[in-house]
């Protein structure tokens, strides 16, 4: 008969060493066991509780902070440590910046056990607040209690509504926001008002756990030309409430140029397969990146940090090299923004994606634009990149790939390596996976340029840029 594991107790004053990834730091016990600890930083003395015990390592939580570690700055925000976001505000950003180019060394060699360059020193964001272009909040009848909270709290604690973001790791608490820096106004503004007006009118929040309720969520969008749109999600129609809280918000909330709702009854907050309305104003706002302007509709994806992905784009182009005369394909293409990022300087563009409605934006984008090199085509990649289709729109001289966090299949690599471009840039929002892929790719292509950028101040996510070349003996 197997014994039960002897649960490990609180570990008391332990020595924060190092950055491991993914937000977690990394302490060295006695008995050579690695331990991975969340929201400490090199230099802390915490206590510890554990959550995971394993055989050469532990995964736990801080309970107590006992020494500040000398790196240690005052978080900005009200809401951090609770909301889930923004977790590295304790770190000046210099020494986030320090932190997210050690992971993407050490994934790229950990993982990738391939040749490397030399890794370029990580580009920062201009704008450490106010930076994103889009932020969900929830509405929730099950707001999120503190654990101070509920000790200092005597009575029997009854459900309170929220507005704000799902707290960590539950899917039915939402952690009420009142001010939040990551991204512009109108943001706290129309929190302030939405909230005014539902408690005047007692307009029911969902309930995610019973599924029962009206109000669920509210999008909102920014661009740095000054347009806002703003979409209002609720579970069903109720005429008289939807133009009431429509009406405040069109009176109350300055600069919106685009508001919209939604009626969502299903058990998920996904809307991409649901009708977005367009209340007042247009149904869309257009950003520019260069001299490159952008539809961007209330389901369409672009890059969460404008500022940023100017950047991004850039070095991406550069990396092509372009000369004018290149067929250049854009795999994972979205909208088309890489790709129309990088025409004027390619003789052709193919983008491949294999959400239609993306494609249907891209099209839009490029007209937009006044560009007759760009075509877009639905579906995958392995099914469409065949020799038939070579035929038709020519072989791909550069190959620009910016696969969502999961990386690329191992059938689209496969692909990659049949294709043989000359040249592969590799746009990554997770160095881990990007390395697995290197990899891979390293059976044809030798990696010769790295550039990582960050997107997200803040937080432990990184973006990484790599340039391929066709090795001479393949």
């Amino acid at each position: 008969m197997s014994r039960k594991k002897k649960k490990v107790g609180p570990l008391k004053d332990i020595l924060i060493e190092s950055y491991a990834a993914e937000g977690k730091s990394i302490a060295r016990l006695e008995e050579g066991k690695v331990l991975f600890v969340e929201n400490a930083i090199p230099g802390d003395v915490v206590d510890v509780g554990i959550i995971k015990d394993k055989k050469s390592w532990m995964q736990g939580r801080v309970l107590r902070l006992v020494t500040p570690s000398p790196q240690r700055i005052e978080p900005f925000c009200q809401h951090f440590g609770v909301c889930g976001g923004c977790k590295w505000q304790m770190l000046p950003y210099a020494q986030q910046l320090i932190y997210k180019q050690q992971q993407v060394a050490d994934q790229l060699e950990r993982i990738g056990h391939v040749e490397l360059p030399e890794l370029q020193p990580i580009i920062g964001s201009p704008h450490e607040r106010y930076y994103r272009n889009k932020l969900e909040f929830t509405f929730s009848t099950n707001r999120y209690l503190t654990f101070e909270e509920i000790q200092q709290r005597d009575e029997k604690i009854t459900q309170q509504p929220a507005l704000g973001f799902h707290a960590p790791g539950l899917f039915d608490k939402v952690v009420e926001i009142h001010t939040c820096y990551l991204q512009n106004e109108p943001t706290n503004a129309l929190l302030t008002a939405l909230r005014e007006y539902t408690t005047l009118h007692n307009l029911p929040y969902y309930d995610y756990k019973a599924q029962y309720g009206w109000l669920r969520n509210v999008i909102i969008r920014v661009t740095t030309t000054g347009e806002v749109l703003i979409n209002l999600v609720m579970h069903h129609e109720d005429e008289e409430n939807r133009i009431g809280v429509l009406e405040y918000i069109k009176a109350n909330v300055p600069g919106i140029t685009s508001l919209n709702y939604t009626l969502n009854p299903k058990m998920n907050d996904t809307i991409y397969d649901l009708d977005v309305i367009c209340y007042n104003g247009k149904s869309y706002i257009e950003e520019k990146l260069e001299n490159f302007r952008f539809k961007i509709s209330p389901k369409s994806f672009f890059q969460t940090n404008t500022y940023q992905a100017e950047t991004l784009y850039r070095i991406t182009r550069e990396f092509a090299g372009l000369t004018g005369t290149e067929t250049l394909y854009d795999l994972y293409c979205g909208t088309g923004s890489i790709g129309i990022f990088c025409s004027g300087k390619a003789k052709n563009v193919i983008g491949i994606e294999v959400v239609e409605d993306a494609i249907k934006d891209a099209y839009e984008n490029a007209a937009l634009n006044g560009l007759d090199n760009c075509k877009f085509y639905a579906g995958d990649v392995e099914k469409i990149c065949n020799d038939a289709f070579f035929a038709e729109h020519g072989r791909p001289d550069v190959i620009i790939t910016d696969p969502p966090r999961a990386g690329m299949t191992e059938k689209l690599i496969q692909q990659l390596l049949k294709m043989r471009a000359p040249k592969v840039v590799y746009v990554s929002c997770n160095p881990a996976t990007q390395a697995r892929d290197l990899q891979l790719l390293d059976a044809a292509y030798r990696i010769t340029r790295l550039q990582p950028v960050d997107m997200f101040p803040h937080t432990h996510h990184i973006e990484n840029v790599a340039l391929l070349e066709l090795r001479d003996e393949v």
